[in-house]
């Protein structure tokens, strides 16, 4: 039986990937460990929880030492709005917590699981069916970090034998947590104030495109990657994983289906949008499916059903 460990498990993915991977593997079996928010009361109730620093690994290392740790899903990170405010942050947590894992993974024979994103990729990349193999140039701190982490977990997969593997995620849209301030939260936030307020207003241009993915689609390809065998990963690390591209304008239509007096307006933030202008506008992800097997399971009709309808229940408003 394995024996997991989840940094960042209070963040928007942690917090629903732990709590499948306790159903999948056992609650004790799996360790969540936060630093900066409070962990939820679902998440403390149902199995350990420890505070963790990624940036110091004597925090990590001792985790791993008392619970028997062999997998590390690694999501504790600065996300990309924050970022630009806060490079030096950044910096520190997204590379200096990405070293102390991997050098621990090292040390004690886990696997681990980093997520990379569409952030990894700049303004000269391709931005339509973006190659698995392309140029990456962020202009970005956040995506600096972001391909230094990926070629950080090449160089110890192939130097030292460290199974880790990754994908790039696009935006992750969930009902569950809040996202922490990244530059496709609008995708997230327009479902609860078309609930509260019937109207939205949108720091990004109507016409702005980009990937996404339901979270349920997010947590299956973490894990799905993690149990593939590994005879058949030729990349193993930094997938190109989507399930769809729109833009806010596509969103809007969608919930005006289920609410009909929904409004939208812009309020355009110039730092979101040059970093938004900046990544692809729809990932080619036929190597993951290749070699692993990747499928998502939603679109943006059958997301937005399901978020309103799980939201509605969540808020006790009713469409």
């Amino acid at each position: 039986m394995k024996r997991i460990l989840v940094t960042g498990a209070t963040g928007q993915i942690g917090s629903e990937l732990t709590m499948v991977l306790r159903k999948r593997y056992g609650n004790d079996n799996v360790v969540a460990a936060g630093h900066r928010r409070k962990p939820s009361d679902e998440l403390l109730n149902s199995g350990p929880f420890e505070i963790i620093d990624t940036t110091k690994r004597d925090t990590i290392e001792e985790v791993v030492k008392r619970y028997n740790i062999d997998t590390i899903y690694h999501l504790a990170a600065i996300l990309s709005a924050v970022a630009e405010a806060k490079p030096l942050l950044a910096w520190n947590v997204n590379m200096g917590g990405l070293l102390n894992v991997l050098e621990v993974a090292r040390e004690h024979k886990c696997a681990v699981f980093v997520p990379s994103s569409i952030g990894a990729f700049g303004p000269n990349t391709p931005k339509d069916n973006t190659p698995q193999d392309t140029i990456q140039r962020p202009n970005t701190m956040y995506g600096v970090t972001k391909v230094s982490g990926e070629l950080l977990c090449d160089y110890y997969y192939k130097r030292f034998g460290v199974d880790v593997r990754g994908v790039r995620f696009p935006g992750l849209i969930s009902y569950v947590t809040l996202p922490g301030g990244g530059t496709t939260d609008y995708a997230v936030e327009i479902y609860y104030e078309a609930l509260k307020k019937r109207k939205y207003t949108c720091y990004l241009k109507p016409d702005t495109y980009m990937d996404m993915m339901y979270m349920p689609d997010a947590i299956k390809a973490a894990i799905d990657l993690m149990e593939a065998d590994p005879k058949r990963l030729i990349h193993r690390n930094a997938f190109n994983v989507t399930a769809m591209s729109f833009a806010p304008k596509d969103v809007a239509n969608e919930i005006k289906k289920y609410i009909p007096d929904f409004v939208i307006d812009y309020d355009i933030d110039p730092v979101r949008q040059a970093i938004a202008d900046s990544w692809p506008n729809h990932m080619d992800d036929s190597a993951a499916r290749k070699e692993w097997g990747w499928k998502p399971n939603y679109d943006l009709a059958s997301m937005t059903k399901d978020m309103l309808e799980k939201l509605s229940d969540k808020l006790g408003i009713k469409i």
